[in-house]
């Protein structure tokens, strides 16, 4: 880790932010937010930046409200574009390398098999398009940057968006009896923050820039998701699979959203599964139960 002593967090107050504030607690991170630190503002990142001269900066901070960016467009373009651009060109001239967290949603989810790095985006919605979009700005200024796509994130902290996550939400609703709809057409790999900071962690001290997938191994639908959250909290649960055409969006979201850790891989790292992911998290939240047996 010697080339990133001086790490800067931005967003270090959402979930994910949270637990890369812990994974790089040795380094005494410098936590950036707004409204000092804001993608909307470039002089306020260039000056900040200048001050204290980072090394490494990670941007976890984006507009992913994704219903609202489809009214919105302008504000999701403002800040996962135009924002993201405003802060590659920033790290440029403070000579700090760039870690970037992006999304899953970048692709359309027509595959069958987990997307690699590799693969070319093909975004579905204004929210991806918007993230696509602060990719391909980030790799125009050159210098040392890191794309770090994910899916499903949920963290002790909780959404800053949602005010929860879904494994809360799902728990919520069971203890008040409530007939649970879940859908089981939507292949995703959830993911725990906590797994996902040590893994940006092991990419930084790798000094091997470019695109990673980082995801909790395995797969499952939001129904299987949703099941064993209640197997492992012991929770019994009157829960319906169903299809997403149940639940009508403005935003198109991909069916299929695995990504492939070659990136990882490459590097010697190794992502725990999903359901072990799940289990630190209940147990960190105080919401691990004995588990009912598997249905």
């Amino acid at each position: 880790m010697a080339l990133w002593d001086r790490v800067a967090i931005v967003g270090s107050r959402g979930q994910l932010g949270t637990d890369l504030m812990a994974a790089f607690a040795d380094l005494a991170p410098l936590a950036l937010d707004r409204p000092a630190f804001d993608l909307e503002n470039p002089a306020s990142m260039a000056a900040l930046l200048a001050q204290h001269r980072p090394t490494l900066v990670i941007n976890t901070a984006a507009f992913h409200d994704v219903e609202r960016c489809e009214s919105e467009p302008a504000l999701a373009f403002a800040v996962n574009a135009l924002g993201v651009d405003a802060l590659a060109e920033a790290c440029r001239n403070a000579g700090a390398a760039l870690m970037h967290v992006s999304t899953d949603y970048v692709f359309d989810g027509a595959a069958r098999a987990p997307y690699p790095e590799s693969a070319p985006p093909s975004p579905l919605s204004v929210y991806a398009i918007s993230k696509v979009a602060g990719e391909r700005l980030i790799a125009r200024h050159g210098g040392t940057w890191f794309v770090v796509r994910t899916c499903g994130l949920y963290g002790v902290a909780g959404s800053r968006v949602k005010g929860t996550t879904f494994a809360e939400t799902m728990l919520r609703k069971a203890r008040a009896g409530e007939a649970l709809r879940v859908v089981d057409d939507q292949t995703v790999a959830p993911s725990y923050t906590r797994d996902v900071a040590g893994a940006m962690r092991a990419i930084a001290r790798s000094e091997r820039p470019g695109i990673y997938h980082v995801t909790n191994a395995g797969a499952c639908s939001w129904y299987e998701f949703a099941a064993e959250i209640f197997r492992q909290a012991g929770i019994a649960a009157n829960l319906t699979p169903v299809s997403s055409a149940q639940f009508p969006t403005r935003a198109r979201r991909p069916a299929y959203s695995l990504l492939a850790n070659e990136g990882l891989h490459e590097i010697g790292y190794s992502m725990p599964t999903w359901q072990a992911g799940l289990r630190a998290y209940l147990q960190a939240k105080g919401l691990l139960g004995a588990p009912a047996p598997a249905s």
